[in-house]
């Protein structure tokens, strides 16, 4: 088990990553509802805010999982989301996720936000490896993730049916050797 019972604040020239605030639900709202979210996340548009405000407050309790909001720094508002959760033991890795609403796209929040984390949890944890998984037609998003330094693992195929076509799901790991290698 790997232990993220600490929420730490980590700091970029664009963004902050910190622990969620009750502050910050209207934003995240504003995030979730987002139809180019919904399709790029292969979301519902079912949102029961009640259900929704009390998973986020639960967020920074959690010791399995690490949780934070994206903060736009100038603006000071959130802007989404990274997360990463699911252990696996076996290969000593969890999966890693990135969620970015209308007020935070194409201004390279995204990039830092990934970038910030991952070094985060490569430092502080005892990982080898994040994994990730991201649509087919998110083109922007796979784009980030191997600047960052992913590499392509496996398809799954149709694995979303998004307005009557299937999507397949493209599988990308970073290990902890492969990203220590572009910290020099």
């Amino acid at each position: 088990m790997i232990e993220l019972s600490y929420k730490p604040t980590l700091t970029g020239d664009k963004v902050t990553l910190r622990p969620f605030r009750e502050e910050d639900f209207p934003y995240l709202e504003e995030c979730l509802k987002d139809p180019e979210v919904l399709k790029l996340t292969g979301s519902t548009a079912d949102f029961d805010r009640e259900t929704v405000r009390k998973w986020y407050s639960t967020r920074n309790e959690q010791p399995d999982r690490l949780d934070l909001a994206i903060v736009d720094r100038p603006q000071e508002i959130v802007v989404g989301e990274v997360v990463v959760n699911e252990y696996d033991e076996n290969n000593q890795s969890m999966n890693f996720r990135i969620l970015i609403g209308p007020g935070g796209r194409n201004r390279g929040l995204g990039t830092e936000a990934t970038q910030l984390f991952i070094d985060y949890i490569f430092e502080a944890t005892d990982l080898c490896q994040l994994t990730l998984g991201v649509y087919d037609f998110n083109p922007r998003a796979k784009k980030v993730y191997e600047k960052i330094g992913f590499v392509f693992d496996r398809i799954d195929k149709n694995d979303l049916e998004f307005e009557g076509e299937w999507i397949d799901a493209i599988n990308m790991k970073l290990t902890k050797a492969e990203w220590a290698k572009g910290q020099v």
